[in-house]
């Protein structure tokens, strides 16, 4: 992530956004620790003009320099554009009586010139993963652990990811928490599966896999029991909707009408897919998705019944749609 400051701009682009935002902020602490008598400034490129800049780099009554947070560089108009670059190519030549600018950029072809001008006047690049890919996830929280000194067993990350691999915030701090909460080093699956079964998505796949598995009653009783926790029907429904989509998709692959990079899912959660396929037709499927499209409905109306819209469900995916 963010490397000791030594140059006065900075440009973070792109990249998984949490990681992005965390990369910024961390340049920003090791600036100020750098320099203890700087003020920090926040600009928002949107709405900031070049005046604006030119008064944040500039002396002040209370600092000789400041550290300039520049957020979503790609708004910048030409004018801004224009004074940020002169002042990288100002600065590069007195770092050390220069205000350090650290400018975010979202990614992307959006303000791509003015960046690559940023760069090339002098200014230092920081690299953000997107963490788009599988594997780059699981690296992700590996280093999570590690970070703190900690393991977590390949299964477990793999549990993860599977859960909240899309929203790296919430990873992140997943990891932190398991790693506060409880001494086991390595945390295994069975500690993590435990831990996350008041997540309204573990509980949805939790109950999908009963049901697929053919376990019915035990699928409506862990059902019931969340809702009666406080589990909003609607993230059940969205959770047992995901888990046929990836059945589905591991249909696909593996009937060779698309290939796995094609299938956009994590590998190992297409494996697990690919094992419960069996007794599995496509007009079974269908018909169970259909039934969550009719739950869903039922959980956004009025006059619905959710809890045995849920139910219908369950019993159709555990008799595989027959």
């Amino acid at each position: 992530m963010a490397r000791t400051v030594n140059t006065p701009v900075k440009v973070v682009p792109g990249g998984d956004s949490y990681l992005n935002a965390s990369c910024v902020k961390e340049l920003c602490a090791q600036a100020l620790k750098a320099r203890p008598d700087a003020e920090l400034i926040e600009l928002d490129a949107t709405s900031a003009d070049q005046y604006a800049f030119d008064e944040a780099v500039s002396p002040s009554l209370l600092s000789d320099v400041a550290v300039v947070r520049i957020d979503n560089l790609q708004n910048a108009d030409e004018k801004l554009a224009e004074a940020i670059i002169s002042y990288t190519k100002q600065a590069v030549k007195d770092p050390a009586g220069s205000s350090i600018v650290i400018c975010q950029h979202e990614g992307g072809a959006k303000g791509k010139r003015i960046l690559d001008q940023i760069i090339k006047a002098g200014a230092g690049k920081e690299e953000v993963p997107d963490l788009k890919k599988p594997d780059a996830q699981l690296n992700f929280v590996y280093k999570e652990f590690e970070k703190r000194k900690r393991r977590v067993e390949p299964a477990a990350a793999q549990q993860l990811i599977a859960v909240l691999g899309g929203k790296t915030g919430e990873l992140a701090a997943m990891c932190e928490q398991l790693c506060f909460d409880f001494d086991d080093n390595p945390i295994g699956l069975e500690r993590v599966s435990q831990y996350l079964t008041a997540n309204p998505q573990v509980t949805g796949f939790a109950v999908a896999d009963k049901a697929i598995e053919g376990h019915t009653a035990q699928a409506i009783v862990m059902m019931r029991a969340a809702v009666e926790q406080g589990t909003d029907p609607i993230a059940l429904i969205g959770a047992l909707a995901m888990k046929l989509r990836t059945l589905a998709k591991a249909a696909a692959v593996k009937s060779g009408t698309i290939s796995q990079a094609e299938a956009k899912t994590n590998p190992w959660v297409l494996r697990n897919a690919t094992r419960q396929l069996g007794g599995w037709t496509s007009a079974g499927m269908s018909h169970c998705i259909r039934m969550l499209a009719w739950a869903d409905e039922q959980s956004k109306t009025n006059g619905g019944d959710p809890l045995y819209a849920l139910e219908r469900c369950i019993e159709d995916i555990s008799h595989k749609g027959r």
